[in-house]
């Protein structure tokens, strides 16, 4: 858990959702290919539908917009949920394969739950970021907590922070998100990272519902150190996340991308890598261009700027220029200080 959050490396979550179908076998696969992709974590969500909302069925529990427009909550949320009885279970199989779990609980009884399974931290999802009773349940396991941002407003945000740090949570990440299903890259606002890092002094991170690897690359490259993204099973095409999810080989390939991007911008100086110092043979130097008599002077013709870059740099060059030469020298010496 230490190495987690002090890592300088970024840290690829896994988030399984709903994408399981409510199959416990397809969950365990899940797992499993997050563990085989490279993932750092994986998470689960703990809910179920009563936890979530009321089984009412008029106007006001209906989905206006978007992925899941039309649809009740409660029906939602009675498909699409991680049974209780589950979560024991596949808090166990990462273990035993080798992968750490956690999870995003949605009410207080969830967080009971998962304490009893010796959860090792916790995330707020966007949508719960309000409920300060949650956050505040959760603070006081005085565990690491990951909030999701969507939706939120600066002061919303310092709010759910601020409740975290008052009841006991001693690491806070905070995730930026754009929590529309999926995400278009024109709902983005990278430099909202920015903001974070400067009013939170927090570790930041991305929760990611967009198809396009472009906004994970541009939080890395600003500086995100955790990222966060659905996963679905190779050639999985139902489910009710699955329009935003990575599948199969796509995770691999996308924490790979991830941690060379990282690589890219995680150099604070401005330095060269040693592999480029065998190219500077493809410099320009000055060279003799002419045989020189010892005693004659250098100029224009007998003396120019040329590849390969193994003689004297080009700037002396000019002050070269009507000295005498030291010594007889053949066309094709590299020239050298001594010359002069």
């Amino acid at each position: 858990m230490k190495k987690i959050f002090s890592s300088k490396k970024p840290i690829f979550i896994a988030e399984i959702s709903c994408n399981h179908n409510g199959k416990l076998s397809n969950a365990k696969k899940l797992i499993l290919l997050a563990k085989r992709s490279g993932a750092d974590l994986v998470k689960l969500q703990t809910y179920t539908p009563d936890t979530m909302t009321i089984n009412v069925k008029n106007k006001f529990f209906k989905i206006k917009s978007g992925l899941w427009k039309g649809k009740n909550l409660w029906s939602l949320y009675s498909k699409s949920q991680t049974p209780f009885n589950w979560q024991k279970i596949l808090f166990d199989y990462a273990k035993k394969i080798g992968i750490t779990c956690f999870s995003t609980p949605f009410d207080e009884t969830a967080v009971d739950l998962l304490e009893n399974l010796n959860c090792p931290f916790y995330k707020i999802s966007s949508f719960e970021m309000t409920d300060v009773r949650l956050i505040k349940k959760i603070a006081q396991t005085r565990k690491p907590l990951i909030i999701s941002t969507g939706t939120s407003s600066l002061k919303e945000i310092s709010l759910a922070y601020k409740t975290a740090k008052k009841y006991g949570a001693k690491k806070i990440v905070l995730l930026y998100c754009v929590s529309n299903y999926p995400a278009k890259i024109n709902d983005f606002n990278l430099n909202n990272i920015k903001i974070l890092q400067k009013k939170f002094k927090c570790k930041i991170g991305l929760s990611d519902h967009s198809t396009d690897s472009s906004v994970m690359i541009g939080a890395i490259a600003l500086g995100a150190l955790f990222v966060e993204k659905h996963i679905a099973l190779p050639g999985q095409k139902t489910g009710f996340d699955i329009k935003f999810s990575l599948r199969g080989n796509d995770i691999k390939n996308f924490i790979n991308l991830m941690h060379n991007t990282h690589q890219l911008v995680s150099k604070q100086q401005f330095v060269r890598n040693d592999t480029e110092k065998a190219n500077k043979f493809f410099r320009k130097s000055i060279f003799v261009v002419e045989n020189i008599k010892k005693n004659e002077k250098f100029n224009e013709k007998n003396i120019k700027i040329i590849r390969p870059g193994v003689g004297l740099e080009p700037i002396y060059f000019d002050k070269i220029l009507g000295k005498k030469s030291k010594k007889n020298l053949k066309r094709g010496t590299p020239f050298k200080k001594e010359f002069y």
